[in-house]
């Protein structure tokens, strides 16, 4: 790759090759994911503590910068609910010019980030850490629902979850049954609409469905119009944020966390984008774009914004193909703000809360838990440590805290895998079972090794040797023998790879996992991914195996054998 090319957005390069076909293939997608994002953008915008025209203002200016010259070709970005959290509590201890400062400040560390490579440091945080902190802002986020969602009559609900969480139980007696009511049709709308059809977003047939409710009959609910009086005409408005020198240092540890949030969660998006396409994203060139929108998003009225992952999914589903999609969605929302912006004085709070909710469930990975659980007590307790100080104490010191008891895990781990024992005759037999030196590899097997510790920080090399599986023959063995150790981001990324290898159509076998990565498999129930008959004590019972699965579809795969039936 020229330098030219490592460095130039991913519009520039799809552009060289860019048909009618394709726009029209964008201009559908860009439309589909506008749509989906305006509901998003405002519920975001008023969980975060702002205005909801601050989050459809984040979704028009960022959403563009982050599609016109990030390093992703479908990736589609805005304000996300990782960031309301943190926002909010901004807002609550330095006011709107404090957010804006950290915005921009955090702007500045990505870009910093991206030009200096350092955005390969983002794998370096462990699942536990990502699923302990997720877990925390999804249940912060469904919490500040549920006083519009029951249109309780309360004072100010406090930043603090203990404190929102007990003013709301003492005032549960003022209860608004029509708000509650069309908040809970809303939910059930959300929940079932899925289930009839995917084509149309169900969060858009909700929108409208209230919106023309509330204005048609007259609802007696809280809307966007009686508490914010509506959404402004027009373009985004462009101020400077006042200068605040004295808010700098205070606000760096924020910056940095905001900064680390908007790359973990761009990363990542991106990295669900090429799964869903079979595309390679830029990480650099996306963390530069990602940092220009941070820096401009404040100077239009906005908010901090990253990778969307669902809205990215979203787009993908809509057959997006280049970053031209990703632009008429803010285009879309741009028109949206020009034409029909006093139509949102209708829309009802309960309603944005009920969005809200499936955002907070769907980014929760709630199902992770359980797979933490079967972990070792250590991974169980930097997971428990990040949700418990991401819910009861802040945001910044819950990831602190996790990155630095998973620094120690490591530590521990890497300590681990030094052994010192005798050579015996025994020690020399058995490993003649783990050797190839002196068997015969047919050509029907590939064989893959990962040597040394697998753990958080290390699992991307397995995406880059499994990132054409077209490669790969019928049965895959992954040799463990020479794995000192493992962890849970390491057993997860051993999942998804048993996940693509299955929908290829392969067999994927493991064998001679050491005593630690073996007592881990086992723990996390891994054998529910391969079967326990394709985990191996040592190669020569793999290529006997690989033998066995071999024969049993006729020298293929099982779904090279569907296809060929398929075919006859």
């Amino acid at each position: 790759m020229s330098t030219f090319e490592r460095w130039s957005p991913r519009l520039f390069l799809t552009l060289r090759t860019y048909s009618s076909r394709d726009f029209l293939a964008d201009l559908i997608a860009g439309l589909t994911v506008g749509l989906v994002a305006l509901p998003l953008a405002m519920a975001f915008g008023i969980a975060s503590g702002v205005t909801p025209q601050a989050g459809i203002y984040t979704a028009v200016v960022a959403g563009f910068i982050i599609s016109a010259f990030g390093g992703s070709r479908v990736q589609i970005g805005g304000p996300t609910g990782a960031f309301v959290v943190i926002v909010a509590g901004i807002i609550a201890k330095h006011g709107v010019s404090g957010l804006l400062i950290v915005t921009v400040m955090a702007g500045v560390v990505l870009v910093i980030m991206g030009v200096t490579g350092l955005g390969a440091a983002v794998k370096f945080i462990p699942r536990p850490v990502t699923i302990g902190f997720t877990n925390g802002i999804a249940l912060l986020i469904a919490s500040t629902q549920i006083k519009d969602f029951l249109g309780l009559r309360t004072g100010p609900v406090p930043s603090d979850f203990l404190a929102r969480m007990l003013l709301l139980a003492e005032n549960i007696s003022t209860v608004h049954w029509p708000t509650l009511a069309l908040g809970a049709a809303s939910l059930a709308l959300l929940i079932f609409f899925p289930r009839l059809t995917r084509r149309v977003p169900g969060s858009i047939v909700v929108l409208f469905l209230a919106t023309a409710g509330v204005a048609l009959l007259a609802l007696p609910v809280a809307t966007i119009g009686t508490k914010f009086g509506g959404i402004p005409t027009g373009f985004p408005p462009f101020s400077l944020p006042p200068f605040r020198p004295d808010l700098i240092v205070p606000l760096i540890p924020s910056a940095l966390t905001v900064a680390l949030l908007a790359a973990v969660e761009s990363l990542l998006s991106a990295v669900v984008a090429d799964s869903m396409t079979g595309d390679r994203h830029n990480s650099n060139v996306e963390l530069i774009a990602q940092g220009i929108a941070n820096i401009f998003s404040p100077l239009f009225g906005g908010i901090p914004a990253t990778g969307a992952i669902a809205r990215t999914a979203t787009n993908v589903r809509s057959g997006a193909k280049t970053p031209i999609a990703g632009i008429v969605h803010a285009a879309t929302l741009l028109i949206i703000l020009l034409v029909a912006a006093p139509l949102a004085r209708f829309i009802p709070l309960a309603t944005l809360s009920a969005v809200l909710f499936i955002v907070a469930y769907n980014m929760g990975e709630w199902r992770e838990i359980g797979i933490v659980l079967r972990l070792s007590k250590a991974d169980i307790a930097v997971w428990a440590a990040t949700f418990g100080l991401t819910v009861f104490a802040d945001l910044t010191i819950a990831v602190e805290v996790g990155i630095a008891l998973a620094a120690l895990l490591y530590i521990h781990r890497i300590a681990q895998t030094t052994t010192v024992e005798p050579v015996t005759p025994a020690y020399i037999e058995e490993g003649r079972l783990h050797v190839l030196q002196d068997k015969e590899v047919p050509p029907y097997v590939t064989i893959l090794r990962i040597h040394g510790p697998f753990l958080f920080g290390t699992t991307d090399k397995l995406d880059e040797a499994t990132a054409n599986l077209d490669n790969f023959a019928p049965v895959v063995v992954l040799r463990l023998r020479n794995m000192t150790a493992l962890d849970a981001t390491g057993l997860h990324a051993l999942e998804r790879l048993a996940e693509r290898l299955r929908k290829s159509g392969r067999t994927l076998l493991l064998c001679g996992a050491r005593s630690q990565p073996e007592r881990l498999l086992k723990q996390a129930e891994f054998i529910e991914h391969v079967g326990a008959q394709n985990i191996l004590p040592h190669v020569s019972a793999a290529l006997a195996r690989a033998r066995e699965v071999n024969e049993a579809f006729g020298g293929l795969g099982p779904e090279f054998a569907a296809d060929m039936q398929d075919l006859s």
